[in-house]
């Protein structure tokens, strides 16, 4: 149960909306504008981390991209591709498309928000510290496993 919370008696919690991604998540993820040409991550040199853009326009080496409505320039190697949106909330790091460090940052980062913490990369788990309690250490949770 959740810290603050204490089970006296009764079956325990469903776990399965903090171990798997709900249809509705995948439905709303898969509504997300995206072109396979066009959608990419760009440094974001402000706060760290990967900003979501759509390429305006390549000179050469130089990238221009639309980023929040601004138009930047970037060099081809700072650039890369975006995941089709199916891939959001990815149990697998190993299934997305493009493994670049802004897409693994990107999945572990939207499973987070969406309160599902572990994460597999191949034979590996991946964990995020939610600081919180999910009810997902249960007999219950348990017996789905054995």
């Amino acid at each position: 149960m959740p810290g603050h919370v204490k089970k006296l008696t009764g079956p325990d919690p469903d776990p399965s909306p903090w171990l798997a991604v709900s249809p509705e998540l995948k439905a709303k993820n898969k509504a997300k504008p995206y072109d396979p040409k066009k959608s990419v991550w760009v440094p974001n040199k402000a706060e760290g981390g990967y900003l979501e853009g759509m390429i305006e326009s390549k000179d050469g080496a130089k990238v221009s991209v639309n980023v929040d409505g601004e138009v930047k320039v970037y060099k081809e190697d700072q650039i890369c591709q975006i995941n089709p949106p199916k891939f959001d909330c990815s149990e697998d790091m190993a299934d997305l498309t493009f493994l670049g460090d802004a897409c693994v940052l990107w999945n572990s980062v939207i499973r987070y928000k969406n309160e599902l913490i572990y994460t597999y990369s191949g034979l590996f788990c991946i964990a995020i510290n939610p600081y919180k309690r999910f009810p997902i250490y249960t007999l219950r949770t348990m017996e789905i496993y054995v």
